[in-house]
C-alpha cells in the first residue's frame, strides 16, 4: 500500500463513521446488543484511523505493519457490506409502510401481543443468529487491530509528504544537456518555438506552456530550446528554475536573482527580492523557463509574475492542462509519443553509443523489439538503453525483452466514456461530499482533474473517448494491490478472497465454466464487470448467470454488457447492494420483478436491448435511480406508471407513451432534476393538457431535447389527428444551439429557424413534400438570421428544387459563420448554392444531379466531396491571394467541369488527399488542370477514357512530386502507362493498381524504391514484374523490400521476381522467381488457384527464411527444387521460423516428408490431403507444443473411425485451442485420451461426419467456448436438451450451435477466417 493508499483507506475510515453517526444507530436503537456493538466500532474506528501515517511510513520496512494495512483495508470492505445491509432494510421498511397493508397473517397472529412491543420490532427479525455472528465476528477483528495497533508501536504522527525523513528528494533536471548525445524528435515544435520567442510582436510578458504525461520529453524540448544559438542572440539574460512539486515564490524569485547575480543578497522579504528583480529586468529581454510546475493556483501565478514586463518570454513545462490555462499561454505545445524511428535512434545512442544498428546488425532485431514496447516514450527509450549499455550479450538482450517490466496488456488500449466512470465512480461510493454539489457535478471535477494530469488522455481515435496510458495503469495496478484483479486470457491476476474489484477482458468472444472457476473464491466481490473492446459481443457460460452471479452477494457493479444473454434468472434478491446494473446490448426480452427490490440502485442501463419489450412494472420501488438508459431499446411501446416517484432520476434517455397511456406524461411532473439528453416518443397518444401537467419548461437542466411521433402514422389503425402541414417557431428565447428535424413527411415548409440566436448545428432530414426553401427559412424581416450556425445539413428532400437565399436584400447578412454545408440527395434542386459563405470550410455534395455547384466566394474552404451534380463552377470572382489551398479533394460524377486549368492548380493542386472518379469523358488530369504534383494520396478510378495521367512526362518533376505516400489507379481502361519517373517517388509506400490493361510488365525504373506493399489486379495482359530485357539487378532488390505483394485475376502472368506474397487466379503462373531463390524476408507464401500443371517447382531456400511464418497451397501442386516428385520439400521440417502452414486440395501422391512438420507452429491445417494426414498420424503431434489451431478435412480418409485415432497413442497437443474436423464419413467417435490435456481449448467444430455419435467427456470440455456441429445427424440426435445422452457433456457450454441455418454461415465464416487467404 502506497501514500495513495493510506489516503484512500483514511478516506473510506472517515465515510465509515459517517455511516454510522447519520442513520444506522438510530436505526438499530430497539436493539440493544447490536446497538452496543456499532457504539464500540465507532469509538475504535477513528482511534485507528490516527495512525494511519505512521503506519504508512513504517510498512515500507515492517511486514507486520503492512499486512496490518492489508486486514485494515480488508475489514473496512466487510464494516461497509454489514452497514450497507442495514440501510437496504431500512429503505425496504420504509417501503413497506407506503405500501398498502394486507390482512395480518395467520403466523403474526400466533406472536403473543407481549412481544410484539418494546423492543420487539420488525428489525428483531433480521438479526438471526447469521447476521449476529457478522457483527460479533467484525467486533472481534476490528478489537484485535486495535490490539495489533499498540504492539506495532503505531502512534498518531502528522503526514510529512513526500519530504519525509529517509526519502531523498530526486535529482533536479538544469538547463545543461549532455554533449555525447544528439537530440532528435521535436523538430518543429522547436522551430516554432524559437520563433514565437525571437520574434519582437509582444507588448507584455509572453508565454509559452509545454504539456505532456511525465516521460514525453517536455524538459529536454525546453533545454533544445534555452541553449539554441539564436536564443543568446535574442535575449540579454536567461534563467531556468525547475519548480516541481513545491511552488515557492520566494524561492523562485531569488534562483532567478542568483542567475543574474551571483553576488546577490540572500533576502527573504517577496516585496524587496521583486523590486530588485523588476530593475533589474528593466529595458532588458528576458528568458525564463519554469520547469514541471504543478501548482493550480492562479492567485500564485500572479504574484509570480508580478516583476515581469515587456520583453520577458517565459517557457512553462507542465503535466497539467490547468497550469497552462492559468499562465495564459500565447501557445501550448503538447507532446505525443515519439515516432518508432526517433525512439530507435534514443534508444540506439544509450545502449550502443551509435545513432543506429548499422554497425550492430546482431541487436538490430531484438532492439527494434524493445523499443516498440517502448510505445512512443522517449524517458523508456532512454532508461532501457542505458540499462544494456554495457550489455554485449544477445541472451541478456533477450532477457530485457521478455522481461516482467513489459507485462502490461499489448492489445488495443480499452476506451472508456467520462460518463461510464462516473456512473461507476458513484455506486462504488467514491463521490462523497460536504458540499452540496451532486454527485454528477462532483465526478465531473475528479474526473477532468485526472485528465488535466495526464492520468487519462483523450482517445486519438474517438475524441469523446478517453484511455488510460500503460504506466498510469501499471501504476494504478501496483497501488490496488489484490483489491483489484483483471482476468485476461483465462489467467487471473492477483485473485485472492481480499479481492473486491474484478473485471474480465472479452478477448475471444467465448467465456467457458473454466474462465471463472476463480471467481467462487471472492464471495465479497463488489464488481463484476467486462472490457469490451468496440462493440463487441461475447457468449457466456449459463453458469455464471444461474449459479455464480447469485452467491456475490455483496456486489455494487454488476455488468454484462455485450453478453449473448436472453434470459435472466430472479436473482436480484440477494444482491441486495447493487448500485449498478448494465444489461446493454445484451438480448433479454425482459426484466424479472425481483429486480425492483433493487432499493439501492442507482444506475440501470438497457442501452441497444432491441428485444426488450417492457420495463419492470413496480419501477416506482427503485427510489434512489439516478441514471435510466433506454436509447435503442425500440422495441419498449409504453412505460409503466411510477416515474413520479423516481424523484432522485437525473438521466432518462427516453420516455414512451404507449397508446392510451397518455396520461402517464403527466408523471414527468416531479421529475425536476432531470437533465441532459431527453427524447420524448408516442407524442401522438398524448394531448395538449397531459403535456401541459408534465411541466416541461421547468426542467432546466434538459440541454437535448427530442420529440418524436410514430413512424407509420398514415397507416394507422388509430383515429388520426391532421396531418402536420407546417412547423413554426416563433419568439423562442432559450439557447438552442443543436437542431434536428427528421422525418416529417407531410411538412410542406420549414420553420423559421433562423430566429435562433445561438444555434449552431441544425439538420433537415426526410422532409418529402418541402419543394421550396426561402423567406421562412430565414426568418422575414430578421436581420441577423442564423448568426451562430456553423453546420447546416441537409439530406433526402426528393421533391426540393428551389432555394431562395435572399441575396437580393442588402439589409440581410446571411450564414455568416458557416463552417461546413452538406446536401445529399436532393435530385431535383436547381440553380445554385449561396454565393456568399466566407467561413465555409467543408462542403460535400452527393446526389443532386440537378444542381450546379460554384465555389467562386468559398475563400476559406479546405475540404470538398461531390459525388453527382449538373456542374462544378469558379468564375475567379475570389483573387489568388485570399484562397485557401483546400486539404482534401474527392470528386466523382460531375456532368460538367467548368473551371479554368489554373485556377484548378491553384485551388487543388495542393491537396493531401485527393480522388477523382466516375468521370465517363476525362482522357488526361491535365486537360483540366490537375496533376499528380503536391498531394500525399492519391486515388483515381472509373475513368474510362483516362489516356495519360499527365499530358507530358516533363511535368512529372520529382522534386514536386515526392510528397507522394499513396497512389491507387483502378478501372481505367484506357490508360497505356504508369510515369516514367514513378521510381522517384522516394515517399510512395503503398501502391494499387486494378483494371489496368496496358500494363505488360514494369521496367526497371518503374517502382518506387520504398514501396512496401503493392496490389496489382485484374491486370490482364501483364506477363512480368520484371522486363526479361531489362538489367533486373534493381528491381529484384527493390521486390525483396516489400513487406505485401497481391496479384489477383493476372491470366497472363508468367513469372516475376517481401513480408506477404499472395498469387491468386493467374492461371498461366509456372515460376515464381527466375533465380530459383525466395527472398529472404518473407513471412507469409500463400498459393491459390495456379493450375497443377504449371508450377513445377518451388524456389531452393526455404529453409533459410528465418521470418517465414506461414505456407498456404491451395488446389497447386508443389514438387521440391531437387526434382524429388510428389512430395513437400525434405527441408520442411527446418523452418523454425514458420507458423503456418496450410495444405489445401493437394494431389492424392503428394505426402509429407519423413523429417516431420516444423516444430513451431501454431496453425495447421490439412484438407483432402490424404498422405499427408497418414503422415501426421505417424509422426505425431505432441512434439508441436506451440500448436493452437488445427484443422482437419478427412476426405479421402475412409479407415478413420475415431480422433485421435484409438491405438496410435496420438495426444493432442495441451496448446490447442481450436479444432475443426471434417469430412471423416466413417468417424463415430471422439477418443477422449487424446483430449485428456486440453485445458485450453476454445473452439471445437465438427461437421459432415455422418457416423459420429459421442463427444469427449465432459470435463475435457470445461474450458470450451463454442462448440459448432454441422451435418452430423446422429450426433446431433444425442446432443438434444430433450433426453439427448451427450447434452450433459455441453450444456454449460456459452455458444452451442447445432445445424441450423445460422450454422451452415458460420462453417463458412469460420474455415475462411482460419485461412485467412483475403
Amino acid at each position: 500500500m502506497s501514500v495513495f493508499g493510506e489516503a484512500a483507506l483514511s478516506a473510506f475510515l472517515e465515510l465509515l463513521s459517517a455511516k454510522l453517526l447519520d442513520s444506522v444507530l438510530n436505526f438499530v436503537a430497539d436493539h440493544r446488543q447490536v446497538h452496543q456493538q456499532l457504539k464500540l466500532w465507532q469509538s475504535i474506528l477513528p482511534e485507528i484511523k490516527t495512525v494511519l501515517n505512521h503506519a504508512e511510513e513504517k510498512q515500507i520496512k515492517d511486514e507486520g505493519v503492512k499486512n496490518w494495512l492489508d486486514d485494515l483495508q480488508d475489514l473496512a470492505y466487510d464494516v461497509d457490506d454489514i452497514l450497507d445491509e442495514f440501510a437496504y432494510q431500512e429503505l425496504r421498511l420504509k417501503h413497506q409502510k407506503t405500501q398498502p397493508q394486507a390482512s395480518t397473517s395467520k403466523i403474526q397472529k400466533l406472536i403473543p401481543t407481549c412481544c410484539t412491543g418494546g423492543n420487539f420490532s420488525p428489525i428483531s427479525f433480521m438479526f438471526n443468529a447469521k447476521m449476529i455472528s457478522k457483527i460479533n465476528t467484525i467486533t472481534d477483528r476490528l478489537n484485535s487491530l486495535n490490539t495489533r495497533r499498540s504492539s506495532l508501536g503505531l502512534s498518531e504522527i502528522m503526514s510529512q509528504g513526500a519530504t519525509s525523513k529517509g526519502n531523498k528528494p530526486r535529482l533536479q533536471p538544469a538547463s545543461l544537456m549532455d554533449g555525447a548525445v544528439e537530440y532528435v524528435g521535436r523538430a518543429n515544435e522547436k522551430q516554432e518555438m524559437l520563433e514565437l520567442l525571437n520574434s519582437n510582436n509582444s507588448d507584455g510578458v509572453c508565454v509559452l506552456s509545454i504539456v505532456g504525461m511525465g516521460g514525453m520529453g517536455k524538459t529536454t524540448l525546453a533545454q533544445l530550446v534555452y541553449n539554441d544559438p539564436s536564443i543568446k542572440e535574442s535575449f540579454d539574460h536567461k534563467s531556468w528554475v525547475c519548480v516541481s512539486d513545491d511552488f515557492d515564490a520566494v524561492n523562485i524569485t531569488k534562483t532567478i536573482l542568483r542567475s543574474l547575480d551571483a553576488e546577490s543578497r540572500d533576502e527573504n522579504d517577496l516585496n524587496l527580492l521583486q523590486v530588485k528583480l523588476k530593475e533589474k529586468l528593466s529595458g532588458k529581454r528576458f528568458l525564463l523557463v519554469l520547469d514541471d510546475i504543478w501548482n493550480e493556483s492562479y492567485s500564485d501565478w500572479t504574484i509570480l509574475r508580478t516583476p515581469f514586463g515587456a520583453g520577458t518570454k517565459i517557457i512553462v513545462t507542465t503535466r497539467l492542462e490547468k497550469v497552462s490555462s492559468n499562465v495564459d499561454s500565447v501557445k501550448a505545445f503538447y507532446l505525443d509519443k515519439l515516432s518508432h524511428h526517433d525512439c530507435l535512434s534514443i534508444f540506439a545512442q544509450h545502449a550502443l553509443k551509435a545513432r543506429n544498428f548499422d554497425g550492430h546488425l546482431q541487436f538490430k532485431e531484438i532492439g527494434e523489439n524493445i523499443v516498440r514496447r517502448c510505445n512512443g516514450l522517449p524517458l523508456a527509450a532512454k532508461a532501457i538503453g542505458s540499462l544494456l549499455r554495457t550489455v554485449q550479450d544477445h541472451s541478456e538482450w533477450e532477457k530485457i525483452n521478455e522481461s516482467e517490466i513489459w507485462d502490461l496488456p499489448e492489445d488495443p488500449y480499452y476506451e472508456f466514456e467520462e460518463e461510464e466512470i462516473i456512473l461507476l465512480w458513484r455506486a462504488e461510493g467514491f463521490l462523497q461530499s460536504k458540499a452540496k454539489i451532486q454527485g454528477k457535478g462532483l465526478g465531473n471535477q475528479y474526473f477532468q482533474d485526472l485528465v488535466s494530469r495526464s492520468f487519462f488522455q483523450r482517445s486519438g481515435k474517438d475524441k469523446s473517448r478517453f484511455v488510460m496510458h500503460d504506466l498510469m495503469n501499471d501504476l494504478a495496478q501496483s497501488i490496488a494491490g489484490e483489491i483489484c484483479c483483471r482476468l485476461e486470457d483465462d489467467k487471473q491476476s492477483k485473485f485472492s478472497l481480499r479481492t473486491r474489484h474484478s473485471a474480465y477482458v472479452s478477448d475471444d468472444g467465448y467465456h467457458s465454466v473454466k474462465k471463472f472457476e476463480a471467481f467462487y473464491q471472492m464471495t465479497s466481490l463488489h464488481t463484476f464487470l467486462p472490457l469490451l473492446h468496440g462493440k463487441c459481443r461475447f457468449y457466456l457460460t449459463n453458469v455464471v448467470v444461474e449459479d455464480l452471479l447469485p452467491r456475490l452477494s455483496c456486489l455494487r457493479v454488476l455488468s454484462l454488457r455485450g453478453c449473448e444473454i436472453f434470459d435472466l434468472p430472479d436473482f436480484f434478491e440477494n444482491l441486495k447492494h447493487l448500485r449498478y446494473l448494465n444489461f446493454s446490448s445484451t438480448q433479454i426480452n425482459c426484466l424479472p420483478d425481483s429486480l425492483c427490490t433493487l432499493y439501492h440502485l442507482e444506475t440501470l442501463i438497457l442501452r441497444n436491448c432491441s428485444k426488450l419489450k417492457n420495463l419492470p412494472s413496480k419501477i416506482e420501488n427503485l427510489v434512489n435511480l439516478h441514471f435510466l438508459d433506454i436509447s435503442g431499446a425500440d422495441s419498449i411501446e409504453r412505460m409503466p406508471s411510477g416515474f413520479d416517484q423516481l424523484a432522485k432520476l437525473q438521466t432518462l434517455s427516453n420516455f414512451v407513451i404507449g397508446e392510451g397511456d397518455g396520461h402517464l406524461i403527466r408523471e414527468l411532473k416531479n421529475l425536476s432534476n432531470l437533465r441532459g439528453n431527453f427524447c420524448l416518443s408516442g407524442l401522438e397518444n398524448v394531448n395538449g393538457q397531459d403535456v401541459r401537467e408534465a411541466k416541461l419548461n421547468g426542467k432546466l437542466g434538459i440541454d437535448g431535447l427530442e420529440l418524436q411521433w410514430g413512424a407509420d402514422l398514415e397507416n394507422s389503425t388509430r383515429k388520426k389527428e391532421k396531418k402536420l402541414e407546417q412547423l413554426i417557431i416563433e419568439n423562442y428565447g432559450g439557447n438552442l444551439s443543436s437542431l434536428k428535424l427528421r422525418n416529417c413527411k407531410n411538412c410542406k415548409s420549414l420553420p423559421s429557424v433562423g430566429r435562433l440566436p445561438l444555434l449552431k448545428d441544425l439538420s433537415i432530414i426526410g422532409f418529402d413534400q418541402v419543394q421550396k426553401i426561402g423567406v421562412e427559412f430565414f426568418g422575414e424581416n430578421q436581420l441577423n438570421p442564423f448568426a451562430s450556425l456553423e453546420i447546416l445539413s441537409f439530406e433526402s428532400l426528393p421533391n426540393w428544387k428551389e432555394w431562395d437565399t435572399c441575396e437580393g436584400d442588402e439589409k440581410v447578412l446571411k450564414l455568416p459563420s458557416l463552417r461546413e454545408l452538406s446536401i445529399k440527395t436532393c435530385p431535383q434542386l436547381l440553380g445554385r448554392l449561396p454565393t456568399h459563405l466566407p467561413s465555409l470550410q467543408k462542403l460535400e455534395i452527393h446526389s443532386c444531379m440537378s444542381l450546379v455547384v460554384s465555389i467562386s466566394s468559398f475563400p476559406s474552404l479546405c475540404e470538398l466531396s461531390i459525388r453527382g451534380c449538373a456542374e462544378l463552377v469558379d468564375d475567379c470572382s475570389s483573387p489568388a491571394k485570399e484562397l485557401s489551398f483546400l486539404q482534401t479533394l474527392s470528386l466523382s460524377n460531375i456532368s460538367k467541369f467548368n473551371i479554368p486549368a489554373d485556377r484548378t492548380m491553384l485551388r487543388f493542386g495542393k491537396s493531401e488527399h485527393f480522388e477523382i472518379g466516375g468521370w465517363e469523358e476525362l482522357a488526361s488530369l491535365s486537360q483540366h488542370g490537375f496533376s499528380l504534383v503536391g498531394h500525399r494520396f492519391i486515388t483515381v478510378g472509373c475513368c474510362p477514357q483516362l489516356q495519360s495521367l499527365e499530358a507530358e512526362e516533363a511535368e512529372l518533376q520529382p522534386d514536386k512530386i515526392s510528397r507522394v505516400e499513396s497512389l491507387m489507379i483502378v478501372s481505367c481502361d484506357r490508360l497505356n502507362r504508369l510515369p516514367q519517373v514513378l521510381h522517384e517517388l522516394t515517399f510512395l509506400t503503398v501502391m494499387e493498381i486494378q483494371g489496368f490493361r496496358g500494363l505488360v510488365s514494369f521496367t526497371e525504373n518503374n517502382l518506387p524504391p520504398n514501396l512496401k506493399k503493392l496490389k496489382i489486379a485484374g491486370c490482364e495482359n501483364l506477363k512480368h514484374l520484371v522486363d526479361e530485357n531489362e538489367d533486373n539487378k534493381s528491381m529484384s532488390s527493390t521486390l525483396f523490400l516489400f513487406k505485401d505483394l497481391e496479384i489477383q485475376n493476372c491470366a497472363s502472368l508468367m513469372s516475376f521476381q517481401l513480408q506477404l506474397l499472395r498469387i491468386i487466379n493467374c492461371s498461366k503462373l509456372s515460376c515464381l522467381f527466375s533465380n530459383t531463390k525466395f527472398p529472404i524476408t518473407l513471412k507469409r507464401l500463400i498459393i491459390k488457384g495456379c493450375p497443377v500443371s504449371e508450377i513445377k517447382s518451388l524456389p531452393r531456400g526455404l529453409d533459410k527464411l528465418i521470418h517465414l511464418q506461414e505456407i498456404m497451397f491451395f488446389k497447386t501442386f508443389v514438387v521440391d527444387g531437387c526434382g524429388n516428385f510428389g512430395a513437400l520439400p525434405k527441408c520442411m521440417a527446418s523452418i523454425t521460423s514458420l507458423r503456418r502452414l496450410s495444405v489445401l486440395n493437394c494431389s492424392a501422391d503428394i505426402s509429407f516428408p519423413s523429417e516431420g512438420f516444423p516444430a513451431n507452429l501454431t496453425s495447421l491445417e490439412i484438407t483432402n490431403a490424404p498422405k499427408i494426414y497418414r503422415s501426421l498420424v505417424e509422426w505425431g503431434l505432441n512434439s508441436l507444443s506451440s500448436l493452437q489451431e488445427l484443422i482437419i478435412g478427412g476426405e479421402g480418409c475412409s479407415n478413420v473411425v475415431s480422433f485421435p485415432e484409438e491405438g496410435t497413442r496420438m495426444m493432442l497437443p495441451p496448446s490447442l485451442t481450436r479444432i475443426f474436423l471434417s469430412g471423416f464419413e466413417n468417424l463415430e467417435f471422439m477418443f477422449s485420451e487424446g483430449f485428456q490435456d486440453l485445458a485450453s481449448l476454445k473452439e471445437l467444430m465438427i461437421g459432415d461426419c455422418p457416423k459420429l455419435t459421442s463427444l469427449p467427456e465432459k470435463y475435457m470440455l470445461r474450458s470450451l467456448g463454442h462448440l459448432h456441429i454441422f451435418s452430423c445427424p446422429l450426433l446431433k440426435k444425442e446432443c438434444s436438451s430433450n433426453n439427448g445422452r451427450e447434452w450433459s457433456k455441453i450444456s454449460h457450454i456459452p455458444l452451442v450451435q447445432i445445424d441450423l441455418e445460422i450454422a451452415l454461415k458460420a462453417k463458412l465464416a469460420w474455415k475462411w477466417a482460419f485461412r485467412k487467404i483475403l
